[in-house]
């Protein structure tokens, strides 16, 4: 069950009494930043699989070569 609005601008609220805005500020630059670098580190990842398929198949052709001759 999801909460509604009204439940959310009373958690809101809270919240930002429990922390206070420039706080909450820091909170938000600091969780952007993590998600940033996050996204950053998958997208490094992704590549570095499709460079490990790029070398497995290099490695494959240069076997088939070095077979033939």
């Amino acid at each position: 069950m999801m909460p509604g609005p009204f439940e959310l601008i009373i958690i809101l609220v809270i919240v930002l009494l429990l922390f206070g805005g420039k706080r909450l500020k820091n909170i938000g630059g600091d969780l952007g930043g993590a998600i940033k670098g996050f996204k950053k580190s998958m997208k490094e990842g992704e590549n570095d699989k499709l460079d490990d398929k790029e070398d497995i198949i290099e490695a494959k052709v240069a076997k088939e070569d070095k077979e033939k001759k």
